[in-house]
């Protein structure tokens, strides 16, 4: 039996809500195919299966909010009888619903005797009036008693709980909008890593004067549909010097650092509705300006739009980030884990230059790196850096393939 769990669509995620199936009992399923749509506190995802095989059953209904990790369906392998998946299911459903056997609690030591307080020991009511008090709220030092030698009655508890003034009507639990609910998650990742991962930052200035002039030679020939934005420049320009320091490029998991050999960057794009999503660019490095140029176009508007895939917000190696929009100088981001970088931009601004033993004003921008210390240095993410800001001086190299 082939099982489907919920995946976990991100290191800050705990649960979903099944939104749809794609697939019914009996269906073929291809890897990478969509099976069904989840929602997060972010977006609603596509997700895909991994495994070939053929859908025994499904196990959630839709609108069902479940963790990450709970069995979703069963799938068939294409050598496998549904006698057997059933067999399987059985057992595991047995396991599952089985009770855990827990260690026998300790013995507590032996209470102090405790001296009831001298207003108590005056008190006299019956185990009846004691319970009715406990029921309603009242504290028996307030009641007078009519009973015998001043004993509190029942009628007595009663009394004094109509007699006592009604508290105020608990306010209602403010609702909570999906924009609060995407902060709380975005803080709770965020405080893990600033707590977790010893972050390290460094900064340079790049001037941008190649790159802008290519870009406006190269968009005066190009229809307004298809002119190229600066941002996939500057994705290509860290994919290149990835190449080169890949030790700021991949996760660190179980005590050490894992290389990754693709190169697949999250781009943090901001919502509509508040808050922000960091999907993944694949294979930043592998593709041309003009592919890359439209994959974000189509990405940041599927984004905003709470339609994505599993992949794209899982296979992230590292993350930039840029609030030049936003009319800021310059953006230090932080790790999202289990990755060990985040490069920053911030907005592009005429600024005096020393070029040729000159001074002129060029366009420049703030790139910030902030890198992990448990998997690269200072010195390595310097390089990084200059790496960036060399590549970006020939821009016409960067719009090939495998920059």
């Amino acid at each position: 039996m082939i099982e489907f769990r919920l995946p976990s669509l991100g290191a800050d995620m705990d649960e979903g809500t099944l939104l749809e199936w794609r697939v019914a009992p009996g269906d073929a399923v291809k890897r990478g195919q969509i099976v069904c749509v989840v929602d997060t506190a972010k977006a609603a995802i596509d997700v895909e299966c991994w495994q070939e095989g053929i859908v025994h059953a499904l196990l959630i209904e839709p609108g069902t909010k479940i963790p990450v990790g709970t069995l979703m369906a069963a799938l068939r392998a294409p050598d496998e009888s549904a006698e057997a998946v059933d067999r399987a299911l059985a057992l595991l459903k047995a396991k599952e619903a089985a009770p855990r056997t827990l260690p026998p609690a300790p013995v507590p030591a032996a209470p102090h005797p405790v001296t009831a307080a001298p207003l108590l020991a005056r008190l006299r009511a019956s185990p009846a009036a004691k319970r009715r008090a406990e029921e309603l709220h009242i504290d028996l030092a307030s009641v007078a008693g009519s009973g015998p030698d001043g004993a509190i009655t029942i009628l007595d508890v009663e009394a004094a709980a109509r007699a006592a003034p009604p508290g105020p009507a608990p306010a209602p639990a403010p609702a909570v909008t999906r924009a609060e609910e995407m902060r709380r998650v975005i803080a709770a990742a965020m405080t893990r890593s600033k707590r977790e991962i010893p972050h390290y930052y460094l900064a340079e200035d790049i001037a941008l004067a190649e790159a802008t002039a290519w870009l406006a030679k190269e968009n005066a020939q190009r229809p307004v549909t298809n002119r190229l934005l600066l941002a996939p420049l500057l994705l290509k320009a860290v994919a290149g010097a990835l190449r080169k320091y890949p030790e700021l490029n991949g996760y660190f998991r179980d005590g050490a650092f894992q290389a990754s050999a693709a190169i697949h960057i999250g781009v943090a794009i901001s919502l509509r509705a508040g808050g922000l999503v960091t999907p993944a660019l694949h294979d930043v490095d592998r593709k041309d300006i003009d592919t890359v140029n439209r994959e974000l176009l189509d990405l940041t508007q599927r984004a905003r739009a709470g339609s994505l895939r599993l992949a794209e917000l899982t296979d992230a190696t590292v993350t930039v980030t840029s609030l030049g929009d936003r009319g800021v100088a310059a953006v230090f981001g932080v790790i999202y884990p289990p990755q060990v970088a985040i490069v920053g931009f911030g907005r592009v601004t005429d600024r005096p230059w020393v070029a040729g033993g000159k001074v002129r004003a060029l366009p420049v921008i703030c790139a910030s790196l902030a890198a992990d210390h448990r998997a690269s240095d200072g010195h390595r993410g310097g390089l990084f850096l200059a790496a960036v800001r060399d590549l970006l001086q020939t821009p016409e190299d960067l719009t090939k393939e495998s920059a």
